[in-house]
């Protein structure tokens, strides 16, 4: 979702400041870094050129740099409104929506009539969970301007959200109407994951990959949508084609090292030991609040959530990125876990649940918390939050990974845009819990997908149990449910099971050698871990 509050810069600008912002704009990141550090050394108060290093630094997934120079741009000039309304965006984006709304009451005062302040304020109202409130400002948007295709977009996603399926089709669709080019519009409707293209859908997606002045942004998304429509019409061979496209294509603007996350692995092992949790045993805080459900993304993690969500002791809130925020907060992470003392871990799970509580809307006594990379620190978890409950979501290597080569992710898991870098990130993964499932028996309750497919009311009940809830017939009938849901399973979850998904892979495995060859002994082991070296 773009909510860009301000044009970069205006008419009249320093020529190198202007050929920096046409850079950036047209995604020359390299070029726009090298012209804009320049300008920098020369003139290290211009907040504009900080501001665009700022957004620069943004687009590549680097928020705390990002957000550093928006605070230094504001410092120098207080009244810099497109600075305060970027780090507004930079908070939210970043969950910490809440910081972000006594910002935009001030960019507010200070251009109460700039459209793009709005779209940014709605956006921050449904990170936050106020989802009406953020609809009413869509609405009051489109009002008063109706033909702004990425305003209907916004108002696509939050109505989607919530459910409406069919308004939030129709604002994709005037999205279209307006912009036939706007990628991400398409690629929504195929994100939807129920909506089924025309052929004359096809045929405009193609029309428009021809369109020269197409942004590489317009572009992916489009592939990423035509490869449905085609896997829809099981022609594996050009759905696999757009895919392919669409994850190089993005793949270039998110640099991707896959061996950050294997010595990330490797450390947690070294770290967390037998003798650790010994020794923290009764310490933490010791609040039983949190429910995590963790895993590879497409692993019927919302599936999970949509089922413990549908109970009456359990509230859904949404992805938290609380948790890896408050590990990362600790100086020297993980290797300083081993000095902290029992106010310290205490503390960490009491800031954790603070933060999270901004996103409770119900006095039920469990939240789920259902960031999927939380996998990473569960560890972690069970360390400072000893009493939550902890699930691991998993499913086959070759159809998880096939199932995120086809899913563009609007940020966040860059490892899935290349079928090696996806079978590295899920052996890890598995390896990282294999080694939690050996120091800590029984303390992670794992769900496989297949299974809770095949045997819906047995692998139901065996999750609530290890939850201590109660079975509840709601839980079996979650699709009735009716609940903000914010991934890419959003309708999904709102119908039976679908029993299909779990071959899908097959029609494509000709081309998952690099997966395969990735994942090495992970694949064989499924369901389990391969023995630990």
């Amino acid at each position: 979702m773009s909510t860009a509050p301000a044009p970069l810069l205006h008419p009249g600008t320093d020529p190198r400041l202007m050929e920096a912002a046409l850079a950036l704009n047209s995604e020359r990141l390299d070029v726009a870094e090298r012209l804009l550090k320049s300008y920098l050394k020369d003139d290290p108060f211009e907040v504009r050129a900080i501001r665009m290093l700022a957004e620069l630094a943004a687009r590549i997934g680097r928020m705390g740099d990002s957000e550093t120079l928006l605070r230094r741009a504001i410092e120098i000039s207080p009244g810099f409104t497109p600075a305060r309304a970027n780090l507004a965006l930079v908070l939210a984006r970043t969950g910490r929506a809440a910081e972000a709304l006594p910002l935009l009451e001030q960019v507010f005062e200070a251009e109460p009539d700039d459209i793009g302040h709005f779209n940014l304020k709605a956006a921050t109202l449904g990170r936050l969970g106020d989802f009406d409130e953020a609809i009413a400002l869509y609405e009051n948007v489109l009002a008063r301007v109706p033909n702004q295709p990425r305003v209907w977009l916004s108002l696509g996603h939050m109505l989607k959200t919530v459910g409406q399926q069919v308004d939030g089709i129709a604002a994709y669709r005037r999205a279209i109407e307006l912009r036939p080019q706007l990628g991400e519009a398409w690629w929504s409707l195929a994100n939807l994951k129920t909506v089924r293209f025309t052929d004359s859908d096809r045929g405009t997606m193609e029309q428009m990959l021809e369109t020269a002045e197409l942004t590489p942004e317009d572009r992916f998304h489009l592939h990423f949508a035509l490869g449905k429509a085609f896997h829809d019409e099981r022609d594996a061979v050009r759905a696999f084609r757009h895919y392919v496209e669409g994850n190089r294509l993005r793949r270039e603007r998110l640099p991707y090292d896959p061996a950050t996350i294997s010595k990330a692995v490797d450390r947690a092992i070294e770290v967390f030991t037998p003798e650790l949790f010994a020794r923290a045993a009764g310490l933490g805080f010791l609040a039983a609040d949190p429910i995590f459900i963790v895993g590879m993304p497409r692993a019927g993690s919302t599936l999970v959530e949509q089922i413990l969500s549908s109970h009456s002791r359990v509230e859904g809130t949404s992805e938290l990125p609380d948790l890896p925020a408050i590990a990362r907060e600790q100086p020297g992470y993980p290797g300083c876990v081993r000095q902290m003392d029992a106010e310290a871990l205490a503390a960490a799970g009491r800031e954790y649940l603070k933060r999270a509580g901004v996103q409770r809307r119900t006095d039920r006594p469990f939240f789920i918390d259902k960031l999927p990379n939380n996998w990473l620190y569960v560890p972690f978890i069970a360390l400072v939050l000893p009493n939550a409950k902890i699930i691991d979501a998993r499913r086959h290597p070759l159809g998880c990974g096939f199932a995120n080569f086809r899913q563009h992710f609007a940020q966040g898991q860059p490892f899935s845009y290349d079928l090696a870098d996806m079978g590295s990130y899920y052996a890890d993964y598995v390896r990282l819990m294999g080694h939690v499932d050996a120091v800590l028996p029984g303390r992670v309750h794992r769900v496989i997908y297949e299974s809770m497919v095949s045997d819906t009311e047995a692998e139901v009940r065996r999750l609530l149990e290890s939850c201590g809830l109660p079975f509840e017939q709601a839980c079996l009938e979650f699709y009735k449910t009716e609940r903000a849901v914010r991934t890419a399973s959003s309708e999904q979850v709102r119908q039976p099971i679908y029993r299909g998904g779990t071959e899908e892979w097959r029609a494509y495995e000709a081309w998952l050698q690099p997966l395969k060859q990735a994942l090495g002994a992970t694949l064989d082991a499924y369901p389990a871990a391969p023995e630990q070296r």
